[in-house]
């Protein structure tokens, strides 16, 4: 069986810093976020289709790995987060978002505490979008009754509290 721990959050929280550290420090790989990918090659101005491709996609890259025996895999993000991209820009969601059954074994909420950065990809850096955004992240995983743990802190702090919530969950 194939460990999967996902990070989840808002953007400009430290998801594709933290992963490939935990990644190292696990002994696992990084299934990298789609979302960019298509975002740097497509643009910003997303459909609802378009957030549909992306989570297939990453959700068929992260099978593929775990296929390939890999273990643990470090997930950039996956279609839970989004279904919350489609909540925070259409108030709605595709159908299947909810559909979808392959939750990792374990999320890691990645606390709204470190700067905002603009990358240019990123879209909600405003006080109130990124509590919603926060808010948004943090429902969807309770709704769906995944194990999960919230990650605060800065630097080395943050991958700290990143591996005690995983030895906490019995996954390292």
């Amino acid at each position: 069986m194939i460990r999967t721990i996902c990070l989840h959050g808002p953007e400009s929280t430290g998801k594709s810093t933290l992963a490939p550290r935990l990644a190292r420090a696990l002994g696992g790989a990084v299934v990298d976020e789609y979302g960019r990918t298509f975002a740097e090659a497509n643009g910003l101005e997303f459909t609802m289709n378009d957030l549909v491709t992306i989570a297939e996609t990453h959700d068929g890259i992260t099978r593929a790995m775990a296929a390939g025996g890999i273990d643990p895999l470090i997930l950039d993000t996956d279609p839970l987060m989004t279904a919350v991209w489609a909540d925070m820009l259409f108030g709605k969601r595709d159908p299947w978002f909810d559909a979808w059954t392959g939750t990792a074994d374990l999320y890691l909420l990645l606390d709204i505490d470190l700067p905002w950065v603009e990358d240019g990809t990123r879209m909600f850096g405003s006080v109130d979008d990124r509590r919603r955004f926060f808010d948004l992240s943090r429902a969807e995983l309770e709704r769906r009754g995944v194990a999960w743990a919230l990650v605060a802190g800065q630097g080395d702090a943050r991958f700290a509290n990143a591996m005690a919530a995983v030895k906490a969950a019995g996954l390292a």
